[in-house]
């Protein structure tokens, strides 16, 4: 198990909530977008809305810090995926808390199977667990129809996105129902996953079940 990475503060990123508004879509080509509003709760950057619900001491600014933190472990996965060879997605799993619980990045190449998506080898790597009420996983890049199933299914309580630009996967469809979606637009992965789509379209297809 991957433990602990220095941020062990209580996170209060305020409650979840699960309002009416549209299903998500699935984009698999370039020139996607961030999303327009939606139900439920998406949060485009952590300077935004959170206000007092951010920490106990009510400090956006440190909440940002935190996140941006959480996905440059995300991130590092993601490089590393591309320097195998492989996806360059990455993702960590971390608990209420702010410990880091797993770590993993896409290995569909590499392992030869189709079920490694980052998500799911964070998810892995935490271990078996009782539950998941608190928990944050965090990705390099908007989680597809797959790992979105994944989160709805045990109960992660909120999902931290590098970009959706390149690929606008299930988060719409997440923030529907319940799950706290932080979007923060980085620009690292998204010109990561645009050049790799750029070089790679057919292995990028391929991953995302397209024709």
């Amino acid at each position: 198990m991957d433990r602990g990475d220095g941020m062990h503060r209580k996170q209060d990123w305020g409650r979840d909530r699960d309002e009416p508004g549209r299903h998500g879509h699935s984009e698999g080509h370039l020139g996607g977008h961030s999303g327009s509003h939606v139900g439920g709760h998406i949060d485009r950057d952590l300077d935004r809305h959170l206000g007092g619900h951010s920490d106990p001491a009510g400090h956006p600014a440190h909440v940002q810090e935190q996140a941006r933190a959480m996905l440059a472990t995300a991130l590092a996965e993601a490089r590393t995926g591309l320097a195998e060879g492989g996806i360059p997605i990455g993702a960590a799993l971390y608990g209420p808390d702010g410990t880091l619980l797993g770590r993993g990045h896409n290995r569909r190449v590499q392992d030869d199977d189709p079920t490694l998506h980052a998500e799911t080898a964070a998810f892995r790597a935490a271990g078996r667990r009782p539950g998941y009420r608190g928990t944050t996983m965090v990705t390099t890049l908007s989680p597809c129809w797959y790992c979105s199933g994944l989160v709805r299914q045990f109960g992660i309580s909120r999902v931290v996105i590098g970009e959706a630009r390149t690929f606008h996967g299930g988060h719409d469809w997440l923030a529907q129902h319940g799950v706290r979606i932080v979007l923060l637009d980085d620009p690292e992965c998204t010109a990561m996953m645009r050049d790799f789509i750029g070089a790679r379209p057919e292995l990028w297809r391929e991953d995302i079940g397209g024709e």
